[in-house]
């Protein structure tokens, strides 16, 4: 591998691989992140290079292997070049017939992608409604690269962004050239990243300063920072480097959880090439310009997404958040001045540099900037990660590109920014995707998490679900946090086991409030707002919990028993499924539930094809016992 020690140099191999570039060559794109390996890319890979080489394709059809595409339900998924032909869920025999196929310049159209709301198959990616609907300028980048590949990074424009501020020498430039994007951090309190960025470039230099991107994602549900450090690790490097030259720092850090073992494999590569290529180290590209990037791994503590608790860990210590001021663009690690950005923020800065601001200016909306990367999870027909401008609705994300509900029942809610995020319910769809007005919902941006809940879901449970996660990642720092969170669990508990009266709401709302306002960080101050929010706009089915011991949804066990009415006709087909034996009955004769024996798991009801059998509250009298 070439090492550049001037501009020009880098300069002048950039033009020859792009002039390299044919865009009309067929290429096999296999999108091979996390998501995609857990489903067999890596067999579809073997499969291609062993029929390229038997048949001696090699020279006819390329094969490129890259991160995730954002589809994540559809995986194992492949991509033909130039066309943008998609092939949805491919197995090992349908891979052999599409090599063929691309050799020879045809489409399987009954491979293609099935749009389950018209019956008919689209051929286009780009045509796809869940593709269709986003804007994709850091996803896009997923699928032209080759992660462990810098030559593909480069080719596309990589590195570009850094060798454009070295070439103009003026930091301060830069810094407003960030400024005036508007770029806000992806990583959840969405503050202005230039005016970050100034404030940390106006302390001195001392004996160094350090940049951190914080992959700590530790959010149920999400993964967009995963993805994109899996499937484009240099657009981080590149932009950490526009952030050192710009601030005087010449140390960083990319902090990213061990449970990421592909991101942290691809990250080692493209660290060692740009190392070898003389873009980072000593005097880069013989500008003078320094800076040296290492790999820190996490041990998956929540709590260590808050940015001082992370310092904490990188220097050995218990993660655990400290008192601001003195914030970290003044006194962070070892001390010594520290600016920390996400993975998306970092990955965003090449963007704006090539593009310039007003470019970028130009998607979203004027105190939101750019685009957002989410994960769309839960009871939505198209799950995976999507791309969309700032400032889109929250019924143009679920309905337009998730498709709405996967079932037969109507969407209820949808959870924003992880477990310290709040549920909104389906008439505030109209809602637009900002930090003010996500804030004002009694929700939050987050790092970019969004679950979507139908009728079956059980907001109290949901409620729970997120206390038991917190009080679990709870540093334990603050007596509030620690005892707070906690009893907030238990109330919660007691409400859906049918323990509770109207007198406990009001404890409940007191408790969270007071959690809120007295926690030290992050983690604590916005731990109740699944609470609150949940109050706020699902009250009555709370009141449903407490004063009728029902549980609308049906989730909650001890609120719930399962009876066999008139309807049954003895088919035996709950009999057979029942796991505990709770079911008896002769064939062709009304069966029984044997209350002592039923675990409520509700499979019954699943297999039972004459509504025969019903989820009722369970009487008073069982509730007295219990």
């Amino acid at each position: 591998m070439e090492t550049f020690k001037t501009i020009d140099q880098f300069i002048s191999f950039q033009s020859h691989l792009i002039k390299k570039l044919n865009p009309a060559h067929p290429t096999i794109i296999i999108s091979a992140g996390t998501c995609g390996q857990a489903s067999g890319a890596n067999d579809l890979i073997r499969i291609v290079k062993r029929e390229l080489l038997s048949k001696k394709w090699t020279d006819q059809i390329r094969l490129r292997i890259t991160g995730c595409h954002g589809f994540c339900e559809m995986e194992p998924s492949v991509l033909i070049e130039p066309k943008r032909t998609f092939y949805p869920k491919v197995n090992v025999k349908d891979m052999v017939r599409i090599i063929k196929a691309v050799a020879e310049d045809k489409v399987i159209e009954e491979l293609l992608y099935l749009n389950p709301s018209t019956g008919e198959r689209i051929e286009t990616q780009d045509e796809i409604p869940f593709f269709k609907n986003q804007i994709r300028t850091l996803l896009s980048l997923n699928e032209k690269i080759d992660p462990i590949r810098i030559d593909n990074y480069i080719e596309q424009g990589g590195y570009k962004a850094i060798v454009k501020v070295l070439s103009k020498r003026e930091p301060r430039g830069v810094i407003e050239e960030i400024k005036a994007s508007t770029l806000r951090g992806r990583g959840g309190a969405g503050f202005p990243t230039g005016l970050k960025w100034e404030r940390f470039a106006e302390q001195p230099d001392g004996k160094g300063k350090f940049l951190i991107c914080n992959g700590d994602e530790g959010d149920p549900g999400a993964y967009m920072d995963r993805s994109l450090l899996e499937g484009n690790p240099h657009s981080v490097i590149e932009g950490m480097l526009v952030g050192a030259y710009a601030t005087g720092a010449n140390e960083g850090i990319l902090y990213v959880r061990n449970e990421y073992p592909l991101a942290i494999k691809h990250l080692v590569i493209a660290l060692r090439q740009a190392y070898q290529m003389g873009l980072l180290g000593s005097n880069i590209l013989g500008t003078g310009f320094s800076f040296n990037l290492q790999l820190v791994r996490g041990a998956g503590a929540f709590v260590c997404g808050e940015e001082t608790a992370l310092i904490k860990s990188i220097e050995g210590m218990m993660g655990e958040p400290v008192q601001r001021p003195p914030f970290p663009v003044r006194k962070g690690l070892y001390g010594k001045p520290t600016l920390i950005n996400n993975v998306e923020t970092w990955a965003n800065v090449p963007i704006i540099i090539n593009t310039g601001a007003q470019e970028f200016k130009k998607i979203g909306t004027e105190r939101n900037s750019g685009t957002k990367i989410f994960s769309l999870v839960g009871k939505v027909k198209h799950t995976g990660l999507i791309e969309v401008p700032m400032g889109i609705t929250l019924k143009e994300i679920v309905y337009g590109i998730g498709g709405g509900s996967s079932g037969k029942t109507e969407i209820k809610a949808i959870q924003t920014g992880g477990p310290s995020g709040g549920c909104i319910p389906a008439t505030r769809f109209d809602l637009t995707i900002d930090y003010e007005s996500l804030k004002a919902a009694q929700s939050m941006m987050g790092s970019g998490g969004m679950i979507v809940m139908d009728e079956h879901t059980c907001m109290v449970d949901v409620a729970k679900y997120f206390m038991n996660f917190l009080k679990e990642e709870s540093c334990g720092k603050c007596f509030t946090c620690r005892k707070g969170i906690q009893r907030m669990y238990e109330i919660l508990n007691d409400i859906s086991s049918g323990k509770a009266d109207r007198s406990t709401l009001d404890l409940l709302e007191e408790l969270s409030t007071t959690v809120r306002d007295t926690t030290l960080c992050g983690l604590g101050q916005t731990a109740a707002n699944p609470v609150l929010s949940t109050l706020h706009y699902f009250r009555q089915e709370y009141l449903e919990h407490i004063d009728h011991h029902h549980c609308p949804a049906g989730v909650c066990k001890p609120l719930i028993t399962y009876t066999i009415n008139e309807h049954c006709s003895g088919c035996q087909l709950c009999l057979r499924t029942c796991s505990v034996g709770a079911i008896t009955g002769e064939k062709k004769k009304p069966h029984h539930i044997d209350q002592t024996k039923c675990i409520k798991c509700g499979a019954c009801g699943d297999v039972c094809k004459f509504s025969a059998i019903e989820m009722r509250p369970i009487e008073t009298s069982q509730r007295t016992k219990g």
